[in-house]
């Protein structure tokens, strides 16, 4: 696994975690700092992470309001949290990271549902994103 794909999982289980919790982002932020702090050998995954989810909080507005206007009929509350998270997550990268192709960013929120979500949850999410990666007015 590469060291964004680490990275990605681990901004995952932060963003997935303040959701489930109903905690600030910055909260379960400032709780994996710790966490890396006292774990040098995930050194390398920390500062990806790390910028995904202060990428995330700082936007949040308008990432949500981009996947409620492209997930066609499925509301944020109505989605598993874990899709939101990843949509999230997919959202920031596609929006406010120009290191990262749009394909990039579609094709490892497929997989992180693949692996990890519902059975129809890459479908949905491939749509969702590229429906966000149009809007954009860029191609993949």
């Amino acid at each position: 696994m590469s060291a964004r794909s680490k990275s990605r999982k681990r901004a995952l289980d932060i963003l997935f975690g303040a959701d489930i919790r109903q905690v600030p982002i910055a909260a379960m932020l400032d709780e994996e700092a710790g966490r890396a702090a006292a774990n040098p050998q995930r050194e390398s995954s920390w500062p990806y992470a790390r910028e995904i989810v202060e990428g995330v909080e700082s936007h949040l507005a308008d990432i949500d309001a981009e996947i409620e206007a492209h997930a066609q009929g499925w509301p944020l509350e109505r989605m598993p949290a874990l899709d939101r998270a990843i949509a999230r997550l997919a959202t920031w990268e596609i929006l406010y990271n120009d290191e990262v192709p749009d394909a990039v960013a579609i094709s490892e929120a497929v997989e992180s549902a693949t692996v990890l979500s519902t059975e129809d949850s890459a479908g949905f999410l491939n749509g969702l994103l590229g429906g966000i990666t149009r809007a954009k007015g860029t191609i993949g």
